[in-house]
């Protein structure tokens, strides 16, 4: 699955709303959710892109690949 050499994001925390609040990544590392917007732009991590939602914030979304189980949402959580 994905490009060799990017990480990819399997973990996830969540606050009280559902919202993502941090990532981890394949190689164990944490990011908060400003940290890993940046990496997403950067392009170092694999399989999610970045989108500005109506509200002109920027967004961490995973790309449509038509797989649900790869969805953000779907991931693990992690304390």
């Amino acid at each position: 699955m994905g490009n060799p050499g990017r990480e990819q994001f399997i973990a996830v925390q969540k606050n009280g709303d559902g919202d993502l609040t941090a990532f981890q990544t394949s190689s164990g590392r944490v990011l908060d959710y400003e940290q890993a917007l940046q990496e997403v732009k950067a392009g170092a991590i694999a399989g999610v892109n970045v989108f500005k939602g109506r509200d002109g914030e920027m967004y961490i979304r995973g790309d449509a690949d038509g797989d649900p189980s790869n969805n953000l949402d779907n991931l693990p959580t992690f304390e």
